[in-house]
């Protein structure tokens, strides 16, 4: 299983010179896990950036994979994750949903960068 997270996404949406490292987990929907914390990151970015409809078809792509929402369950792991390793809130939700569902974490966020189970790629 895998997790792209908010910046990921964003690279990939942007053909930045990173994208090439998410397509990886992008192009199997079945392994793909989304956190609903990265749909609402990535349509915030794009609707700023951009325009609504842009954003609508970020989140239409996004929903390929499975979207897995807050739950009270994850939202307790995400707070411990958190304390554990000074994360800020996004990024402890995006980390408990790939811990809950054994999945590999793709990232250009240096907040990940030594946790285990993470790709991560240095943005460019």
């Amino acid at each position: 299983m895998n997790v792209v997270d908010s910046s990921g996404w964003l690279a990939y949406f942007a053909d930045e010179p990173n994208a090439k490292h998410f397509l990886v987990p992008l192009k199997d929907a079945a392994l793909l896990v989304v956190p609903s914390i990265t749909v609402y990151e990535v349509f915030k970015v794009i609707l700023r950036e951009s325009t609504e409809d842009a954003a609508l078809q970020a989140v239409v792509a996004m929903q390929r994979g499975t979207v897995v929402e807050l739950s009270v369950s994850l939202a307790l792991a995400a707070s411990k994750l958190s304390l554990a390793h000074n994360l800020p809130m996004a990024d402890s939700i995006i980390l408990a949903t790939a811990q809950e569902y054994q999945a590999v974490i793709w990232t250009q966020d240096v907040d990940f960068k030594n946790l285990r189970n993470v790709n991560y790629f240095p943005k460019k």
